[in-house]
C-alpha cells in the first residue's frame, strides 16, 4: 500500500532542495560512480538551472513531501516529455514515484496532451518505467557520461 505524501507544484524557491535531492542520486544516474565524464549533465542539475526551468512555462514541476522533507520530484517538459522523476533513496519503493507520475500525467492530459509521453530512463529506473507502462523505443544510449533508454507511453 502506498504512503501518503503532500504533493504540490514546484516554485523557484524549491530549486536548491530539488537540486540536492537529484544530486544525492548521482551514483544511480552516471556511468562512472564518481560522476566523471558527466559534468555537463551534472551542471544541468544545479539549482540555478533548475530555478530557470521552474520559471519557464515549458516545464511543470510537482514535488512530494514527507513531513516537510522533499521526498521526490517530477517534471514534464513541453507537456509531453517526462523530464524528471526522482525519488530520494529513503523513499524508494514506497509509491512516491508512481504518485508523482500520476499527478504530472493528469496535469499534462488536462492541458491537452493526447495521451503520449516520452522519457529517457536511467538503466536503474527502467523497471519502474516499464511498471508504469512505458516501453523502450530504442537501444540503451550513452551521452555526456550517462546511460539511458529512450521510452514511450501511449495511453
Amino acid at each position: 500500500m502506498s504512503r501518503e505524501f503532500d504533493i504540490r507544484p514546484g516554485v523557484a524557491g524549491d530549486a536548491s532542495a530539488i537540486s540536492a535531492l537529484i544530486l544525492s542520486l548521482q551514483p544511480y544516474l552516471t556511468i562512472e560512480a564518481d560522476g566523471s565524464g558527466a559534468e555537463e549533465f551534472l551542471v544541468s542539475l544545479s539549482s540555478d538551472i533548475i530555478r530557470r526551468n521552474l520559471k519557464d512555462e515549458a516545464y511543470r514541476y510537482q514535488l512530494a513531501f514527507d513531513g516537510g522533507v522533499l521526498a521526490g520530484v517530477a517534471a514534464v517538459r513541453d507537456n509531453t516529455h517526462l523530464f524528471s522523476l526522482y525519488v530520494g533513496s529513503p523513499w524508494h519503493g514506497q509509491g512516491v514515484g508512481r504518485r508523482l507520475w500520476e499527478v504530472v500525467r493528469d496535469d499534462a492530459l488536462a492541458r491537452g496532451n493526447p495521451g503520449s509521453f516520452t522519457v529517457n530512463s536511467s538503466t536503474f529506473a527502467e523497471g519502474m518505467y516499464r511498471h508504469l507502462g512505458f516501453a523502450a523505443t530504442g537501444p540503451v544510449a550513452e551521452m555526456h557520461g550517462i546511460r539511458f533508454i529512450p521510452m514511450r507511453l501511449e495511453l
